[in-house]
């Protein structure tokens, strides 16, 4: 019998959250860092935007915040809103600390010494960047100070296939001890042990057909929790960024809020700006309304695309500002400063998760849940541009301090079973996986996108239903490989999406049905809580800030 990976932390992601947690730490606890591929290799290290903060003079907590409970509609969780936008601040001081090169003001002094963007639902210039490939200027100085700490163990190419729990044991007290792990390389599941377990698995975008998020973003950690027994949130509200490149071979490829920030304007193909029929915010609305949008147009003009353009800014400008953006469009042959580009929307955020506290713990003692995996308020019905990675680096000082406040009454876990391969086999139909993926996300995409009917969903859920049986009865059967448990986890976060917005009878911030297109103003608004049977077989709604 192999002896489980024994560690004090055990933090399964390695984004943004999930390495700032892991330097938060006090150097005597050994931690482990799990990245299912590399460790780059997640959303950190593909947002271009910024990260939102109140630094300049004539900027104020009380502004940020109400920009962001506008954004949310009604359902964010005021306290979280307001802890993490005042605590933004001393965050970004330990950024710049530990070395993140953000973009300096051209006349920086005491007053204002760094350059400020704004985005969509913002009213203030508030965003700090570092030029336009921000997440990938924080991840890298992350992962540098991470590589130079003795008490931090990164494991690059692991992908989580369940949590460990004291009730799946039968365990007299249910508490997370840790996880099985897939290494990709050597394709043997490792047992992980662990005092304290940390979902830090980023969202679930790659549900969708079309996203601007990396193959990475496969809802591991939402489904992990709710198989282990956690409640999950609002999962009905799945942001759809409205500016991804418009190119076959793009991919995945975003255009920042930034460019709008500084100027751009969406415009129909004969030149025709549209923003302002929708919103008085024209191009800054929120992320929500320009979505749609745009998804309007499309349908209402038969279009594969809009346009995004800001060549009227000058060349130089556009190339010191957006040299990433302006590089990658030159290589697939468009000039942003000569001509606009085609744009369309594509799933960008996962704004739901795994239900938390202000600590970020889940309902399982012993695991904790931060970043884009996890429902802690802050983003409501619609996340505001550059509170991600504030929500991030904010929430994983939280737990770290929730962690050290437990160190002297939790003890190392009891010996745990190895992982049981005895009864499956190599699989001879890996085109069964293929074929699978590829169906559940055409499904969400058409079924349960920007706009949504009824009639949608109920196809959707007699979809996914039978998919979710077909790949439980391949995972029985077959020995497990990263592709089979992306699938599995990203059909079962389908399914609670689908649940979620079938029990949502109105449209609000990111959930906009056809059937009930007004807002519910009837009662306060309550957000979408899923119990799963572990604690009673029902969906309850309640609104997490009474909790």
């Amino acid at each position: 019998m192999e002896p489980a990976e024994a560690f004090d932390v055990l933090i399964i992601g390695s984004g943004a959250a999930g390495l700032s947690l892991a330097l938060e730490l006090p150097a005597h606890l050994q931690v482990a860092v799990i990245s299912k591929s590399r460790l780059q290799e997640g959303c950190t290290l593909y947002a271009q935007g910024g990260i939102s903060s109140v630094t300049h003079p004539e900027d104020s907590f009380a502004s940020h915040i109400e920009d962001t409970l506008d954004a949310g509609v009604g359902l964010n969780n005021p306290e979280a809103v307001r802890y993490a936008i005042e605590a933004a601040p001393a965050a970004i001081k330990q950024l710049v600390k530990i070395g993140v090169p953000f973009t300096r003001h051209p006349e920086a002094d005491q007053k204002q010494q760094f350059h400020l963007t704004r985005e969509g639902g913002h009213s203030a210039r508030r965003v700090l960047h570092s030029a336009d490939a921000t997440g990938k200027a924080i991840e890298d100085t992350l992962i540098n100070q991470a590589q130079q700490r003795n008490n931090i163990s990164l494991f690059e190419h692991h992908i989580c296939v369940d949590l460990i729990t004291g009730a799946k044991l039968g365990l007299d007290q249910n508490r997370c001890l840790g996880a099985y792990v897939l290494d990709r390389k050597e394709k043997h599941v490792k047992v992980f042990a662990a005092r304290f377990v940390v979902l830090a698995t980023g969202g679930a975008s790659k549900v969708y057909l079309y996203t601007s998020n990396p193959d990475t973003s496969s809802g591991d950690g939402i489904a992990m929790a709710w198989r282990a027994g956690c409640r999950v949130a609002n999962m009905e509200f799945n942001q759809f960024h409205p500016t991804c490149l418009y190119h076959p071979k793009a991919k995945s490829f975003l255009i920042s809020e930034a460019v709008r920030g500084e100027g751009g304007r969406l415009l129909l193909p004969n030149g025709e700006p549209f923003m302002e029929r929708f919103d008085h915010r024209g191009d800054l609305a929120p992320r929500d309304i320009v979505a749609r949008a745009i998804d309007h147009e499309m349908k209402r003009l038969g279009l594969e695309y809009v346009l995004l353009d800001i060549s009227h800014k000058p060349a130089p400008f556009i190339r010191e500002h957006f040299p990433t953006i302006y590089a990658r469009c030159r290589e697939l042959g468009y000039d942003m400063a000569l001509k606009p580009i085609p744009v369309v929307p594509a799933a960008h955020y996962t704004c739901g998760g795994v239900v938390t506290d202000l600590r970020a713990r889940t309902d399982i003692p012993g695991l904790y849940a931060i970043g884009e995996v996890a429902c802690t308020g802050m983003h409501g019905a619609n996340r505001m541009a550059s509170n991600s990675l504030l929500e991030c680096v904010v929430f994983a000082h939280v737990a770290s301090m929730d962690i050290q406040e437990q160190l002297d009454t939790v003890a190392a876990p009891p010996p745990l079973p190895p992982w049981d391969e005895s009864r499956v086999r190599d699989s001879d139909e890996e085109v069964v996986v293929t074929h699978n993926w590829d169906e559940l996300r055409r499904c969400m995409w058409n079924y349960v996108g920007i706009v949504r009917t009824n009639k949608r969903l109920e196809r959707a859920s007699r979809r996914v239903q039978l998919l979710l049986q077909e790949i439980q009865e391949y995972y029985s059967n077959f020995t497990i490989s990263g592709d089979l448990l992306e699938l599995r986890n990203l059909a079962q976060v389908a399914e609670l999406i689908i649940r979620s917005a079938q029990q949502r009878k109105e449209s609000r911030g990111l959930h906009y049905t056809l059937d009930y297109p007004e807002t519910d103003t009837s009662r306060p608004p309550r957000d979408t809580v899923l119990v799963p049977h572990t604690f009673r077989e029902e969906a309850a709604t309640r609104h997490l800030a009474s909790q």
